[in-house]
């Protein structure tokens, strides 16, 4: 792809005309071959780009305890939270293997269940294998423990082993007993860090050396290959004395099983029901354990949080979206919570202010959007009415960041929007950026509608919004780029920002970099009409720049590398505006960036890159939240008061099995339904109903699914509109095939 250049830039600004410019023919366009085009057949979900570098939590559901597992079965304790750079900055690192002269190798590292995080990490040595698998317990007075089982099975022969567990740490450890009990101590506390044994008797001694942090070796033990040798690691989690644990240090099949039940018993769900076939199936209970794992009590509330390590906080535009996804798995208590939550995070000034910090202006914006989605979703609008003063009082503080603006000499303030800020997803520092106006944007018309909705006047806010909303389109229309490919977007940092002047080209922001908040702006906030020049040069980019599937170098990582979560944003835009090929293949990308433990990490780089690094938590449960949105939506979209049905389902039927939704919350009341083959697979039938909330205007289904032509609809009136389905928005009960 040609280089983005000054030049390039300064001739888009002349270019404002362009802005009107059709969707291209991306295979016209000259991208070359890092640019993909959308496929005729759906790629497999196999975990093609999974991380390099990954870690899982085994913990419980709000569990304080936020335990990890690296991608060699190590535990990871102790971490850096003042760090910022990377995500492997740990204080206490355990990793287990072998003695003897091989190197270690991992083969596989797996989950029993995407329910259950009991992980297993196989690692191969010449002469036989090492199995780890870890979990947590709580078994009856113990409290909260990490376990390690290593199980040792000779390929050919008998063989002899000794597991050797080094401690890369910053805390002063000490042996204090054993064997048969090998037990260490923190030494500084005087609490224990670890117990270990042997499964079986011995009679030989254990080693505990310092080098480079601490070195234990085991004792010996023989290993057959019908007879494999077992040891068991404890970690107590809560101070817990070695009298307390090492009852169960001989009965580690007891505890596994006992874990095994808990997460059999654990309902993904709360008040509503799903079932999807294959991987989507395995991704949605994964995703529902990952959002439960990182929740945790702080200050009364339940607060869900990002990840277990640098994000183990409560972020405003992270929660928007996972407290959307809390009410489509049923979490409606919890949501409750998490939503005033963010409302406690309200300054005396209007402003709210969170993990993203002081001049996120777009927080303060966002928290209404979320009032007002999480009001929709639970069909109850009192929350909105208690906040109102609230609400009045965010958006005189956004009044008069516009107004501060306009007394200065900045471009945003020139352009009548919103101050300098903090654009976030890429470009550091306060700039005169954009993505601070359009959430601003969309969090105004959320809630104007909300108040008209409900008799409130809000005459204020709206003049706001027409203002705010002119003066950016003006500044669009001016600040418009064409792209070297041929058509042109809005990028989300002014053209005088100096650093698109870097003598370094290296250092320029890319011409997609944070994007994001427009993909919001888009969908879900439907700021602008499908047909606008934004949204199609904002597809266009996000087309173009797509490598491994997704929209690459859109994030912090400007040179290849993938913002992993960012895909499913552009998935949405997809969606809505109508492109399910490339809806559900970047959707799907972004599944296969996954690490085999169902988990994301914020940023990495791409597969063949030779530069670029890991950035961000992992889990990150920005990315599980967006994995359970783009499910529910590919089943039900609701597109202002429309409700576009199974808009981006036909490339996933060829599973052949049913998807179901049962009282999944939306904006016109509780749906229902299921998607299900025929007999002798000649076609699918859909059964919907509706427990009626506000009503729609129009109901849409595709008139065609994967090589299914719509037949007939059952109980409703129903047009046929080229390739669309109308339905009765009145009718609450039908069913519809397609053969």
């Amino acid at each position: 792809m040609t280089r983005f250049s000054r030049r390039r830039f300064l001739e888009g600004c002349a270019l404002s005309g362009a802005a009107g410019l059709a969707f291209s023919n991306l295979s016209a366009l000259g991208f070359g071959e890092h640019v993909e085009t959308a496929p005729s057949a759906a790629p497999l979900v196999d975990f093609r780009y999974a991380p390099r570098l990954s870690q899982a939590t085994i913990c419980f559901p709000d569990d304080p305890k936020k335990s990890l597992v690296g991608q060699a079965g190590d535990l990871r304790y102790d971490f850096a939270k003042a760090q910022i750079v990377g995500g492997e900055d740990f204080g206490t690192v355990c990793t287990f293997s072998l003695a003897g002269m091989q190197d270690d190798r991992v083969v596989r590292q797996w989950l029993e269940d995407p329910k259950v995080p009991i992980v297993h990490t196989l690692i191969d040595r010449p002469a036989a294998t090492l199995e780890l698998t870890a979990f947590a317990t709580r078994h009856g007075n113990e409290g909260r423990v990490d376990n390690v089982l290593l199980t040792i099975l000779p390929k050919d022969s008998k063989v002899a082993a000794i597991p050797r567990l080094h401690v890369r740490t910053c805390r002063k450890l000490k042996q204090i007993s054993g064997p048969p009990t090998v037990a260490v101590n923190d030494a500084d506390a005087n609490t224990p860090f670890l117990l270990a044994a042997k499964i079986g008797s011995t009679l030989d001694f254990a080693q505990f050396w310092e080098e480079a942090g601490y070195t234990l070796y085991l004792p010996h033990g023989e290993a057959e290959p019908n007879q494999p040798l077992r040891y068991f690691i404890r970690f107590p989690q809560e101070n817990q004395s070695v009298d307390l644990l090492a009852d169960m240090l001989q009965q580690p099949d007891a505890l596994i099983e006992e874990v095994r039940e808990f997460w059999k018993q654990w309902r993904p769900f709360g008040s509503v029901a799903w079932s999807y076939p294959g991987k989507h199936g395995d991704f949605l209970s994964a995703c529902a354990r990952n959002i439960q794992q990182a929740r945790e009590m702080k200050n009364g509330r339940l607060v869900f949080e990002v990840g277990p390590t640098m994000y183990r906080n409560l972020w405003i535009v992270d929660g928007n979206f996972l407290l959307e996804a809390a009410r489509y798995l049923g979490y409606d208590k919890e949501a409750d919570e998490g939503l005033l939550a963010e409302w406690a995070k309200q300054l005396p000034s209007g402003q709210i202010v969170a993990g993203g910090g002081g001049e996120h202006w777009k927080d303060t914006a966002i928290a209404i959007f979320t009032l007002v989605r999480q009001c929709e979703l639970k069909e109850s609008w009192q929350t909105f009415k208690d906040l109102e003063p609230n609400v009045r009082h965010a958006i005189d503080f956004l009044t008069q960041l516009r107004s501060q603006a306009r007394a200065g000499n900045s471009t945003n303030g020139r352009y009548g929007l919103l101050a300098p800020g903090f654009a976030d997803g890429g470009i550091g520092g306060v700039r005169s950026e954009f993505t601070n106006t359009v959430w601003t944007l969309a969090g105004l018309k959320a809630a104007i509608e909300a108040a008209d909705r409900l008799g409130m006047d809000f005459k204020a806010a709206s003049n706001f919004y027409q203002e705010l909303r002119a003066s950016f389109l003006r500044a669009a229309k001016a600040e418009m780029v064409w792209h070297p490919a041929g058509f042109a977007y809005l990028p989300m940092l002014a053209h005088d920002d100096p650093e698109w002047e870097n003598p370094d080209p290296w250092l320029r922001p890319r011409p997609q970099t944070a994007q994001w908040a427009l993909s919001h702006a888009i969908f879900p906030g439907l700021v602008f009409d499908k047909d606008d020049p934004i949204v199609r040069g904002h597809i266009t980019l996000l087309q173009a720049s797509t490598q491994e599937g997704v929209p690459a170098e859109t994030g912090w990582l400007w040179h290849e590398s993938i913002w992993n979560y960012n895909a499913s944003f552009a998935a949405h835009v997809y969606l809505w505006a109508g492109l399910q090929d490339w809806a559900d293949r970047t959707f799907r990308g972004f599944l296969n960036h996954a690490s085999p433990l169902y988990c994301w990490r914020e940023e990495q780089s791409l597969q063949q890159a030779l530069v670029g690094q890991d950035w961000g938590d992992m889990p990150h449960n920005w990315a599980s939240a967006e994995c359970v949105r783009y499910l529910r939506h590919m089943l039900l979209l609701e597109d202002g008061q429309s409700m576009r049905l199974l808009e981006g389902v036909a490339p996933s039927l060829g599973y052949g099995e049913p998807f179901r939704l049962e009282q999944s919350p939306t904006r016109f009341g509780r749906v229902t339904m299921q998607l299900e083959p025929l007999n002798k697979k000649e076609g699918w039938k859909l059964d919907f109903s509706l427990v009626p909330g506000q009503e729609a205007e129009k109901v849409e289904l595709p008139a065609e699914i994967a090589r299914w032509k719509f037949d007939r609809l059952i109980g409703a009136k129903f047009e046929r509109e080229n390739r669309k389905v109308s339905v009765d928005p009145h009718t609450r009960q039908w069913t519809a095939f397609w053969r």
